[in-house]
């Protein structure tokens, strides 16, 4: 048999931060665009459309900026934030024409995604 009296206790844990539906479905739309950017990074590498130190370095600072905005989303100005770096996307279509079509498709999930949260966000406030 083993004794559990003398083991440390473990320390309480903070409960989980509830998140709302429009911060859900935000980040997991600012998770795809972080594949769509890396994969597209890739493929403009491939097309010798600018030299690869350029085209890498400017997709990593865009999948560094989606990251942070993964974590930023909560908040009213990282929503903002949000809406910034689709604009950002959308001026992708100046290098590649394929870029700016992919970024209007992730912009519609985006916009979609925006309303519908807000709205389940305000029939759940209105239901408690």
């Amino acid at each position: 048999m083993t004794d559990t009296s003398d083991t440390p206790h473990e320390p309480a844990r903070r409960p989980k931060r509830e998140r709302g539906a429009l911060e859900s479905l935000l980040t997991v739309t600012l998770g795809m665009e972080v594949l769509a950017v890396i994969f597209g990074t890739l493929a403009i590498n491939g097309l010798d459309v600018a030299p690869p130190g350029i085209v890498f370095g400017v997709g990593g600072a865009l999948v560094l900026l989606l990251l942070i905005a993964t974590r930023v989303v909560r908040y009213r100005w990282g929503v903002w934030f949000g809406h910034v770096l689709q604009v950002v996307l959308l001026s992708t279509g100046f290098i590649e024409i394929l870029a700016a079509v992919t970024a209007a498709i992730f912009v519609g999930f985006w916009i979609y995604c925006f309303v519908k949260g807000t709205q389940l966000d305000a029939a759940t406030r209105a239901a408690t």
